[in-house]
């Protein structure tokens, strides 16, 4: 149907990457935002230093270790910036499966 011919020319256009790619090269700076690839067909936009991050000035002094698990940890990537902070060790996955796996094995390594 319509929807999954929107959903192609979506993805085969790069329609995300290339608003985000607009967006992040600065072309409104004064408004103090960040774009990032979100989920299946979505973006994200926020102001500045209210990604994923945010939540670990709340967070740090509680636990030795922060490990995160994310899919879209590339730069641009609504996981990125998260994934890649010195306080959190970073995992990426691809799928449910591979989540639980790499929780299972995390878990293991700690006696859980």
């Amino acid at each position: 149907g319509i929807n999954a011919e929107y959903g192609k020319q979506w993805y085969q256009r790069r329609v995300r990457e290339a608003v985000v790619s607009t967006q992040s090269t600065g072309e409104y700076p004064d408004l103090g935002m960040k774009y990032s690839i979100g989920g299946q067909i979505s973006f994200d936009c926020f102001p500045i230093g209210w990604d994923k991050t945010y939540c670990l000035q709340y967070v740090v002094k509680d636990f030795d270790e922060i490990i995160f698990f994310g899919d879209k940890t590339y730069p641009g990537g609504n996981d990125y910036e998260i994934f890649s902070d010195e306080r959190v060790k970073g995992k990426t996955v691809t799928s449910p499966e591979h989540t639980r796996e790499l929780v299972k094995e995390e878990l293991n390594r700690v006696g859980l």
